[in-house]
């Protein structure tokens, strides 16, 4: 017979396999959570339409009359359940969402099935360890509301540089500080009323419940100047900065690379 520690043994591969089963199935559980709550959000919520707006206007603004929207090719980096990148898509643009979470890829691709397009497509991959993409691969790269909770934000910064071409542009929308429910509810409250205070939470509530479920470093919150820095270190000709999303919490800045790069 064996002793009990070789049974102790036999028995924790079963134990790391049930582990892992279980976190897993939990990540799939909450992905699919948040997926149902941000897509509801993503078309309904005003400050979210009116973020998607600036970031589509950008884009379209970046791209001559002339060209063809099918060969400018863009990549949205921490895309989530893929929404962003579906209206990119659908507006003829040839669009890669990459994200370092596969049960939101997996959101992503089923989406994308569904809608057939074949200008789209969905990779699970952490842009910041390299390799990815080569070099000048992409005309436009956006980024909205991933960078403050990435391991490596400047690296990620640095890889987006890398993978688009010369001359193309970027947009990155990164959170100046945490969106606390308390203070964001009463000061929309005091001044747009209640019923904008209450939609408000329709985002913040599974937003921090996403954060606490996901986070595993951070966050990151850069203010102005910070973010300008960082942008610039990594090589971009800031051409814009403006303030945008719930109650002025994001930062929004327009780049480019030039040639220089």
């Amino acid at each position: 017979m064996g002793s009990s520690a070789d049974v102790g043994r036999s028995a924790e591969p079963a134990r790391e396999v049930v582990k892992g089963v279980f976190w897993r199935a939990l990540d799939r559980m909450v992905a699919v959570g948040y997926g149902v709550v941000y897509d509801y959000i993503f078309e309904r919520f005003g400050p979210y339409q009116s973020l998607q707006k600036e970031v589509l206007d950008l884009v379209q603004a970046a791209v001559p009359e002339s060209a063809s929207r099918r060969e400018v090719r863009i990549l949205e980096l921490g895309c989530g359940p893929g929404n962003l990148a579906l209206k990119l898509a659908e507006l003829g643009f040839t669009v890669t969402g990459l994200d370092r979470y596969g049960s939101l890829i997996d959101l992503a691709r089923e989406k994308r099935q569904a809608k057939r397009l074949a200008n789209l497509a969905f990779q699970h991959a952490d842009i910041a360890k390299g390799g990815v993409f080569r070099d000048a691969t992409f005309d436009q790269v956006v980024n909205v509301h991933s960078l403050y909770v990435h391991p490596d934000p400047d690296r990620k910064l640095e890889e987006a540089f890398r993978v688009l071409k010369p001359a193309g542009h970027a947009v990155f929308v990164n959170h100046t500080r945490r969106v606390e429910l308390l203070a964001t509810f009463r000061e929309l409250r005091a001044r747009e009323g209640l019923g904008a205070a209450v939609r408000a939470l329709l985002w913040v509530v599974p937003n921090a419940v996403f954060e606490s479920a996901r986070q595993q470093v951070g966050p990151t919150y850069w203010k102005e100047d910070e973010f300008t820095a960082h942008l610039q270190a990594a090589g971009f000709t800031v051409l814009e900065t403006r303030r945008t999303f719930l109650n002025d919490a994001s930062l929004l800045i327009w780049a480019r690379k030039d040639y220089r790069g």
